[in-house]
């Protein structure tokens, strides 16, 4: 019979699936940035001012939902 008890690769999990989770929302925030950037008919300046501001942040947001899908792996497999 299992205990009730949280392991440690239960916690794994769900921080890892909580830190993908804010990389989701991270990437979907840069695509509503640049979706709405690009209805706005901005010059191309402006254009390119926004895509620059949205490139570090789309980058970071794809390296949490990594970081996070890989603890939520390897929290399943040792687990």
């Amino acid at each position: 019979m299992e205990s009730a008890s949280t392991s440690l690769f239960d916690i794994l999990i769900w921080v890892g699936a909580l830190i993908s989770l804010v990389g989701f929302f991270g990437l979907v925030w840069c695509i509503v940035t640049v979706m709405r950037a690009k209805r706005a008919n901005l010059s191309e300046d402006e254009m390119r001012a926004v895509l620059q501001k949205a490139l570090p942040l789309n980058l970071a947001a794809l390296f949490l939902s990594v970081i996070g899908l890989m603890m939520v792996v390897i929290g399943i497999m040792l687990g």
